[in-house]
């Protein structure tokens, strides 16, 4: 059976991810190497991000699983965290979040630009 899961994100700035990474997400680091940076999560999930050309994905490419979407919403935005307004006709958000019967979820985009998730299921 599959366990747990890493998601490997580009950064075309390693340092400037580190700094977003660790001060506007809260995450620590587990280990350094020249090869990227693997973080910590509070669950014990990792993320790792590896120096890389700034990439263009248009979806979302990771997600952080949370209990209480609001309160986290407030505590990134609180560290300076910018969440995204979309509305899509399958996305639609109101201050950021979007609610749906079976939970609700918010967007961001790094420092790196990659779009990553924030959903309470």
């Amino acid at each position: 059976m599959l366990a747990q899961a890493t998601a490997v994100l580009p950064a075309e700035d390693i340092q400037r991810a580190k700094l977003f990474y660790t001060e506007k997400l809260g995450l620590s680091v587990l280990f350094e190497m020249t090869e990227g940076i693997l973080f910590k999560c509070e669950d014990g999930s990792t993320i790792f991000l590896y120096p890389h050309e700034r990439t263009l994905a248009t979806h979302t490419a990771a997600s952080f699983v949370v209990k209480d979407l609001l309160t986290e919403v407030k505590e990134l935005r609180s560290r300076g965290v910018v969440f995204e307004d979309y509305d899509e006709p399958q996305i639609k958000t109101e201050d950021g979040v979007n609610q749906q019967n079976d939970g609700k979820a918010a967007w961001f985009v790094d420092r790196e630009g990659n779009i990553i998730g924030v959903v309470q299921m």
